[in-house]
């Protein structure tokens, strides 16, 4: 049976809306576990690369082009990013993002200034994350698990990032490279 895509589908903002900020929360694509020189230099697997490409697709075609990037600097984290062929002069790549808890990850978007935001990071603080920002969360059996190179897209009602609260968020879409991207395409 094929995967339930609707949860896959966003809602549009309205172009020039005030008081409303979006948040992209990405875990990086699937790394390679055998790789040399440690966790930190651990890269994308072709799987891994084919997803993040497929992530990348479905942002834009939703429109959700991000002002800001807060990317881990890990290997697998900045191969994901390129892959998503977002504006490179957006990210800021920070350490304190590598295996970053809920809370760490939640300062850290205290300090940006822009309407869209994407975050590439790391389980289990990203899924952490997302789970504690949704109003509710979306009918998607893998959102739970948050597997690789799932995404999040959620909506505030506030004027500045430091407002962000649990549990205040809309999720807008939540999806996985499965979901957008046909089963015989993906390599192993």
């Amino acid at each position: 049976m094929a995967p339930d895509r609707s949860s896959a589908d966003s809602v549009p903002f309205a172009k020039g809306a005030t008081g409303l900020k979006r948040l992209i929360l990405m875990r990086h694509g699937k790394a390679d576990w055998h790789a040399e020189g440690g966790d930190h230099a651990r890269r994308l697997t072709p799987r891994g690369r084919a997803g993040a490409e497929a992530m990348g697709d479905w942002l834009r075609e939703r429109g959700w082009i991000p002002g800001e990037i807060l990317c881990s600097t890990a290997a697998r984290t900045r191969e994901t990013l390129a892959l998503l062929e977002m504006p490179e002069d957006r990210a800021c790549f920070e350490r304190r993002l590598y295996l970053a808890e809920a809370d760490e990850i939640l300062a850290a978007l205290h300090g940006v200034e822009a309407e869209t935001v994407l975050v590439v990071g790391h389980n289990h603080g990203l899924a952490d994350l997302a789970h504690s920002l949704v109003r509710e969360a979306p009918p998607h059996p893998r959102f739970d698990d948050y597997p690789t190179c799932a995404t999040t897209l959620l909506s505030f009602k506030i004027a500045d990032w430091s407002d962000i609260r649990r549990r205040s968020g809309i999720c807008e879409g939540f999806a996985t490279p499965g979901d957008v991207t046909p089963r015989d395409v993906v390599p192993e």
